[in-house]
């Protein structure tokens, strides 16, 4: 019988009654190649879609005068349209639409090593340039681009040979500091903070900056020779598009970026740091009672882990304290919880502006740690830091392992995977512990007392505290665990149920008549919709947007 000889018995297995049955290792097997030939399939469905859409919008678009708007990512999705490259897509369409020239800056093999491209256990590996050319030509049907390809610049590698990484990082060339551009994609692709001074760190540093150039190089001419009124890029913080942001705003040019929203099929833009969340809340805005219960629900299902982020569900249950941490902490006096983050939020330049970065934090909260073994400090670990296909490689498990801190005996680890409830522990505690993790602003709309150590997106108003100086931190630290009572500033709990809701309905523009899940939560499908949809008078979302690029609006919607 087929599978039943000696040699193949991974395969196949007979039961007690002698019929031959599936082995568990083939059924997985099967079901991987099921779901890879159904990703591969619904892929090409959505392209052929996407493709139909973008010869309608190409049949409908006026005729167009005046400066074009430069639009640019290169850094979301390779063969896959995630929700950023789809928000990207139709924000162009939309502009098209409206009879605004627009210019796409694309990537035709133009860097010998892009983020998304990189293999970090082979670094050498080159991208896959030819998955993503066909890509992006079928996002740019009808439209006018310009393709960049790589161009070897022979000073440039001279300078470059056999730097150590201290000097790469920090590398300029011709007045461009392309080390630190290249820096935040490299942390983010090797999932680490610190960086290890070795051969494929610093073969992979140099092939960013040598592409970073090249993009530098061919931007500027194409900004040169369009004289473009604004320039749109996603995220920011990759090197390509970082490079971009860099040269548009050398020349004066409106530069915008944009990430995910708040919410579902949601996509924030700025003028600012799309990572950073720049918000303006007037002063004297105050939510209604229709804005607070609009809030409240929110709040209700987040709390029972009922949410997403950027397509992906962290929680499908959520348990509260256990008996067994229940009796450790009787024993202690007080009980405080330390949140972290994942190190591609932690790693961002704008976050680290008191210590030098989370494990400088986490290794200064160690020392008082050891000194208060009358309270227990539970170490949280941030459910993405394990994420499939983004599971971080400098981890916050590895720093308590390498200290042995949960070895003392007023420690307790949650590890990533674990569902414990992060707002239980919370209303347990004294005062709770942050870096910039959004449970600190969460805490404080609970009413709860936070101390944070990292700029995140919610500081740039009052709504925890957050002291400026790794000395002023320490001394906070110190008079929260010995007070008696913590007196939480009510501005903290008003400011961040404004910000909250600011982020959720007026920054998050929804797109989700557009767009649907794809095979993977992180991917969008393209839905067949009327163009007219994507009109300024019948999309707020799209009015907003136009607004903000074109005159001086703030990307928000109003009620």
């Amino acid at each position: 019988m087929v599978g039943a000889r000696s040699s193949r018995p991974f395969l196949l297995k007979k039961d007690s009654g002698d019929r031959v049955k599936f082995h568990p290792m083939k059924n997985f097997l099967s079901e991987f190649y099921t779901q890879n030939i159904q990703r591969r399939l619904t892929r090409h469905l959505n392209n052929f879609q996407i493709w139909k859409m973008a010869r309608r919008v190409a049949a409908q678009v006026p005729s167009a005068d005046g400066a074009p708007v430069i639009f640019f990512k290169a850094s979301s999705g390779i063969d896959d349209l995630s929700w950023n490259s789809a928000f990207h897509l139709l924000t162009s369409w939309a502009f098209r639409l409206q009879g605004i020239p627009v210019q796409f800056f694309a990537c035709n093999s133009g860097m010998t090593h892009c983020v998304l491209g990189t293999n970090r256990d082979y670094v050498v590996q080159k991208p896959p340039c030819a998955s993503c050319i066909y890509q992006s030509k079928t996002l740019y049907t009808g439209a006018d681009a310009h393709w960049f390809s790589f161009q070897i610049d022979e000073e440039l590698d001279a300078r470059l040979r056999d730097l150590p990484l201290s000097e790469l990082m920090d590398f300029i060339f011709n007045g461009i500091p392309l080390g630190q551009l290249s820096l935040p994609g490299l942390r983010w692709i090797l999932r680490r903070h610190h960086l290890n001074d070795d051969k494929p760190t610093r073969y992979l540093l140099s092939q960013y900056i040598r592409s970073a150039w090249n993009v530098a190089r061919e931007f500027e001419m194409l900004i040169k020779r369009t004289q473009p009124r604004a320039v749109v890029v996603f995220n920011g913080q990759m090197y390509p598009e970082a490079t971009a942001l860099y040269i548009a705003r050398k020349h004066g040019i409106k530069a915008i970026t944009h990430e995910v929203g708040l919410r579902p099929a949601t996509v924030f833009f700025t003028e600012g740091e799309a990572t950073a969340y720049p918000l303006h809340i007037p002063d004297e805005f105050e939510l209604n009672d229709a804005q607070n219960a609009r809030l409240d629900e929110y709040l209700s299902k987040r709390f029972q882990g009922d949410f997403t982020m950027a397509g992906m569900k962290f929680w499908s249950d959520m348990k509260g304290l256990d008996e067994e941490f229940l009796v450790k902490a009787a024993e202690f006096k007080q009980i405080i919880p330390i949140f972290t983050n994942v190190i591609f939020d932690t790693s961002q330049p704008h976050a680290n502006t008191v210590f030098e970065d989370m494990f400088t934090w986490l290794d200064a909260a160690l020392e008082v740690i050891k000194k208060n073994r009358e309270t227990l400090f539970v170490i949280r670990a941030h459910p993405d830091e394990m994420r499939l296909r983004k599971a971080s490689l400098e981890t916050v498990a590895n720093w308590v392992a390498d200290r042995c801190a949960d070895e003392e005996p007023n420690v307790i680890f949650v590890p990533p995977h674990e569902t414990l409830s992060s707002y239980e522990l919370i209303q347990r505690a004294k005062f709770t512990m942050i870096y910039n993790s959004t449970i600190g602003m969460e805490a404080s709309i609970m009413g709860e007392p936070v101390l944070c150590a990292g700029k995140a997106r919610f500081t740039q108003y009052p709504t925890v505290f957050f002291p400026q100086s790794v000395d002023a931190y320490k001394e906070k630290l110190a008079e929260m665990l010995n007070a008696e009572s913590i007196e939480v500033p009510a501005e903290f709990k008003r400011n961040a149920r404004r910000f909250l809701y600011y982020q959720l309905y007026f920054s998050s523009l929804p797109f989700g008549e557009y767009l649907k899940t794809g095979v993977r939560t992180s991917h969008a499908l393209m839905q067949d919709f009327d163009l007219a949809r994507l009109s300024p008078e019948n999309s707020p979302a799209i009015k907003v947007i136009l607004d903000g690029v074109l005159s001086d609006g703030d990307f928000l919607l109003r009620e």
